[in-house]
Formats: structure tokens, C-alpha cells, sequence
């Protein structure tokens, strides 16, 4: 009797579920520290561990499912798909949040980063203003949604290659 293979899209619909509920909460725990329109090194560190976590995660249980094999190939369709499902769920609840949720959270967003640019680099206020004047067309719902989309494939592509050199292990044939 044949043993039924794991398949790769279940892992990735599962670990990206996980992956998409804990960036909600994480997100709402910034909206309660009103910290959610500041961004920062730490936020973008606690989502990169985040996703580098889950995309392991996925990984290896998908090997343990598996009898221990996992093709590099498998691998990172294991990684760039929790990082797409995850995306997705991260990207909707931004655009519930910036709809509904906070309004104002896009404005609050610009005024912070105008206050940034004045304290921390030697624009003057006009350049600043241009550039966030430039910044405003990448802001829109719609570019939003392409560019978290890419962004996810592109990082959960780059984060998955290492773990899947490392974890994969082929099956022998004899």
C-alpha cells in the first residue's frame, strides 16, 4: 500500500493562516500603543522574525509529514506560499484598518514621517514637502495591495532559500 504524499499548498495555507493572524494581532497591538503608523526598525524586526519563524515552522512539518524528505523545490513552495497567505491577510487587515478601523491612520502616518525627515535629515521644509507630495501617489489603496504583495513573495522567496538548503533531503530511489 502506498503512503499519500503531504501536499506543499496545505502547509503553506496553514502556517500562512498562522503567520496572517499573529501580524493581525500584532498590528492591533500597536493600534493600542497608537504605535501603528510609526513603523520602525523594531516593527520591520518583529514581522522578519515572524515570518522567518513560520516559514521554518512549515517547513520542518512538512518534513516530519513527509518521512523526512523535502525537495528544495517543495521547500520553497512551502515558504513563498505562508509568506503569500500571510501577505494577503496582513494586507486586508491594513486596508481595514486604514478604512475603517483608524481613518486618519494614512494622515497620522505622513505627519510622523514629515517629522521625522525635518529632525533627522538636513531637508529644508520645502524639500520635504515635495517629497512627501511624491510619496502621496504610492499611498493609495491599490498601490498598497501590489506593493505588500510583492514585497511578501520577494521576502518569503529570499527568507525560505536558506532553511530550504538546509532542511531539504531527497528521497533515494532503489
Amino acid at each position: 500500500m502506498e503512503m499519500v504524499k503531504p501536499n506543499t499548498g496545505k502547509f503553506a495555507l496553514t502556517y500562512g493562516g498562522i503567520l496572517g493572524a499573529l501580524s493581525i494581532v500584532f498590528a492591533l497591538m500597536l493600534y493600542s500603543l497608537d504605535m501603528h503608523y510609526q513603523g520602525g526598525m523594531m516593527v520591520l524586526a518583529v514581522s522578519l522574525i515572524l515570518t522567518i519563524a513560520l516559514i521554518v515552522l512549515g517547513m520542518i512539518q512538512f518534513k516530519k509529514a513527509n518521512n523526512g524528505y523535502m525537495s528544495f523545490a517543495q521547500a520553497l513552495k512551502i515558504g513563498v506560499g505562508i509568506g503569500l497567505v500571510g501577505g494577503i491577510i496582513g494586507i486586508l487587515f491594513n486596508q481595514l484598518m486604514a478604512g475603517v478601523i483608524d481613518p486618519d491612520m494614512m494622515d497620522k502616518a505622513m505627519t510622523y514621517q514629515r517629522a521625522q525627515l525635518l529632525e533627522t535629515t538636513k531637508m529644508t521644509p520645502e524639500q520635504v514637502d515635495a517629497q512627501m507630495e511624491m510619496g502621496k501617489k504610492f499611498t493609495t489603496p491599490s498601490m498598497q495591495i501590489v506593493f505588500g504583495l510583492i514585497y511578501s513573495v520577494v521576502i518569503s522567496f529570499i527568507f525560505s532559500l536558506i532553511p530550504a538548503l538546509i532542511l531539504k533531503r531527497s528521497e533515494t530511489i532503489q
